[in-house]
């Protein structure tokens, strides 16, 4: 569970804070888990750390992103195939934090722009834009990184 919250906030005590809090919420609410025949513990335990991760975020009120300064951007990949999972998880860690939440939640835990908009409190089409930008400067990163 840690490695879940250090997606979302990479600063090590702080990803740790949320773990702290998040496992707390857990053990005083186990008794709203129900088992209906969907998801599993492990996933409930798993998105109570993402909220717990989101609402660190929103009183930080980080993941705002100015959606004024839009850019499309070609979407080719000419990096190496072979970039190290360490690596890409530092160019993860490197993206704006509005970018990396959005990135995290729709490729990573897979929220839909709609979940994902009503928990950050923005529009789908931000959320939208948003992984949009992630995506690109990830690109970017790794073109960058293979011409090394």
């Amino acid at each position: 569970m840690l490695h879940t919250c250090l997606r979302y906030i990479p600063e090590t005590l702080e990803a740790e804070d949320a773990l702290i809090e998040g496992f707390t919420k857990v053990f005083r609410k186990i008794h709203q888990f129900e088992y209906r025949g969907k998801g599993s513990f492990s996933g409930w335990i798993k998105r109570v750390m993402v909220n717990e991760c989101l609402m660190i975020l929103r009183k930080k009120q980080v993941n705002k992103v100015d959606i004024d300064h839009l850019i499309k951007l070609d979407s080719s990949n000419g990096a190496d195939d072979d970039i190290l999972y360490e690596e890409l998880l530092n160019l993860i860690y490197n993206l704006p934090k509005g970018y990396r939440t959005v990135f995290n939640m729709y490729v990573i835990e897979g929220y839909s722009h709609k979940e994902i908009g009503e928990k950050l409190g923005i529009s789908e089409n931000t959320s939208k834009s948003q992984l949009s930008k992630a995506r690109s400067s990830l690109i970017k990163s790794l073109a960058q990184h293979e011409n090394r």
